[in-house]
Formats: C-alpha cells, sequence, structure tokens
C-alpha cells in the first residue's frame, strides 16, 4: 500500500527592512555617530573631569604663571599661574549648564505656545503666531545683550534673556504638527469618548508632534552656548573669577596677541567648536531619521 505523505510546510521568513527604527535610521548617519559620542566625552569631560584634575580653577601658583602646555598642566597656565585645565572644565560645566536649562525653558515654553495656538487655532492662533513674528523680527543677541545689561549678569538672568528669544521655532513647529494631527482619525475617536480638550492634547497629540521638537533642541543648544559664550566675552556674562568659555576667551585676549600664549585662547575656543560642531551633527542626524521615517511608513 502506497503511503500518501503531507507535503512539507515551508517557513518563508520575511526579512525587516533594514534601519527602518528612529534609533537605526539616526545610528546608519556617521556624522550624527561622530556627533553624539562627541557630546556625550565633552559632558563626561566637564562634568567629570574636575574629580580627576588635581588643581582647583582658583589655585594661584605665581611661580608657574604663563607657562606652556607640558605634562603636569596639560593646558597651561594664565598670568596667576591658574591651570587652564581646571578652568576649562569649570568654565564648560557652568556653560554647557547654561545652555541646557535655557532650552529646556525655551522648549517648555515653545510647546505650550505651540499646543494651544495649533489646536484651538482662529484668533488664539493668529495672536501667538503675531507675537512670535515679533520676537522673530528683533535681533535677538543685541536683546539679550541689553536684557542682561539692565536685569544685571546672574545664572537666572542669563537663562531667561537667552530662552526668551529661543522658543518661537519650537511653537512654529509644533503648531504645524498639531495643524495636521488634530483631525486625524485616532482623535477625533477619543474626542467622541468624551476626552477633554487637554487630555486629548497631552495623551494623544503631543506624543505624537513631538519629533521635530527634538532636532530645535539640539539645535537651541548650539546658539545658546554661543549665546552664553559672547555675552561672557562682552563682561556681561558671569563675573570672575568664575570661569566661562567665553571669558576666557576674553581673558586670553591681550596674553594672545602681546605674550603669545596661544594656548589661553586656543583650548577654550577648541571646546566651543567642539560642542557646536557636535550638536549640530546631532540635530542633522535626527531630522534625517524623522524624515526617513515618515517615508518609511507612507
Amino acid at each position: 500500500m502506497n503511503r500518501i505523505t503531507a507535503p512539507k510546510t515551508q517557513v518563508v521568513r520575511v526579512a525587516r527592512p533594514a534601519a527602518s527604527g528612529f534609533t537605526a535610521l539616526f545610528w546608519r548617519s556617521i556624522p550624527a555617530r561622530i556627533g553624539l559620542i562627541t557630546f556625550v566625552a565633552l559632558l563626561l569631560f566637564v562634568f567629570v573631569g574636575p574629580l580627576v584634575v588635581s588643581f582647583t580653577p582658583e589655585q594661584i601658583d605665581l611661580s608657574a604663571k604663563g607657562q606652556a602646555p607640558s605634562l603636569v598642566h596639560l593646558m597651561g597656565t594664565d598670568e596667576l599661574g591658574r591651570d587652564v585645565l581646571a578652568r576649562v572644565l569649570d568654565g564648560g560645566r557652568l556653560t554647557i549648564t547654561v545652555a541646557l536649562i535655557a532650552v529646556g525653558v525655551a522648549i517648555t515654553l515653545g510647546i505650550v505656545v505651540g499646543a494651544i495656538a495649533g489646536y484651538f487655532g482662529g484668533w488664539v492662533d493668529n495672536l501667538l503666531m503675531r507675537i512670535a513674528d515679533v520676537f522673530y523680527s528683533m535681533p535677538a543677541l543685541f536683546v539679550v545683550i541689553l536684557l542682561v545689561a539692565l536685569i544685571g549678569p546672574g545664572f537666572t538672568s542669563i537663562i531667561l534673556a537667552i530662552s526668551a528669544f529661543s522658543w518661537m521655532t519650537t511653537a512654529r513647529l509644533l503648531r504645524a504638527s498639531i495643524l495636521s494631527l488634530k483631525k486625524a482619525d485616532f482623535v477625533q475617536a477619543a474626542r467622541g469618548l468624551g476626552a477633554t480638550d487637554l487630555r486629548l492634547i497631552a495623551a494623544h497629540i503631543l506624543p505624537n508632534a513631538l519629533a521635530p521638537i527634538f532636532v530645535a533642541a539640539t539645535l537651541g543648544i548650539a546658539s545658546a552656548v554661543l549665546t552664553e559664550s559672547a555675552l561672557s566675552f562682552l563682561g556681561l556674562g558671569f563675573q570672575a573669577p568664575q570661569a566661562t568659555w567665553g571669558g576666557l576667551l576674553e581673558e586670553a585676549q591681550r596674553a594672545v596677541i602681546s605674550g603669545g600664549q596661544w594656548w589661553r585662547g586656543f583650548f577654550p575656543g577648541v571646546m566651543i567648536f567642539l560642542v557646536i560642531l557636535s550638536v549640530n551633527f546631532i540635530g542633522e542626524g535626527l531630522n534625517k531619521a524623522i524624515q526617513g521615517r515618515k517615508e518609511h511608513a507612507a
């Protein structure tokens, strides 16, 4: 008797498209990868470095004044014999902290304004966007300098001055996203189930509209670092003996020009350059990842 055997079932494996996830799309970009690694390394350098360095930022040693970089003082010393590396680390910690907090305040304000304008529309939208246009039309750095000069230099005043002119891009990006999302089926379904306006915005619309905000946040960090450095360079930021990168550049002018102490301006300048370059790379990588995810979803 012939035995009838059932045909073997073949298991077909469907390969997932490569780099379809947001993280994979971001990590696929070499500049974004370099930027993220560099930025994390800089954060570790300025926040953990002071625990390793044997000198303090205010430690004066007149016998070692004006020394070039060496094994003892890796970034040299200034006119008072203070270790430049210790001051760069101390200044970097303050500069980056100010930038992160200022961007956080600006992003929060931008999210509130953008969410209200995009969701309610009408005269509310027109009013808030015209206010944003007024802030856009002002020369931001000049007004920030004026505000700090009037209020007085200090941690709070510098943060408020920087964040006051950094929220508009976030507000516009979020408004545009909400305008396209508030008529989506899932939002209408939640509204039909009795969800309040606040719940619709916070639980249903915002989580799907925040992706462009991350790009604005990274670019905002670069702008905040530049603004704080400019204020300190002009003498309107944190006052001596407190070190900031902009303040160190201001202190280095005469030493570099007349004394040939190139290291005084080189190392703070390199730190500013690396922070701005790395966050710009991160922002570009985030933007490409967002666009790639949209194309993949379509």
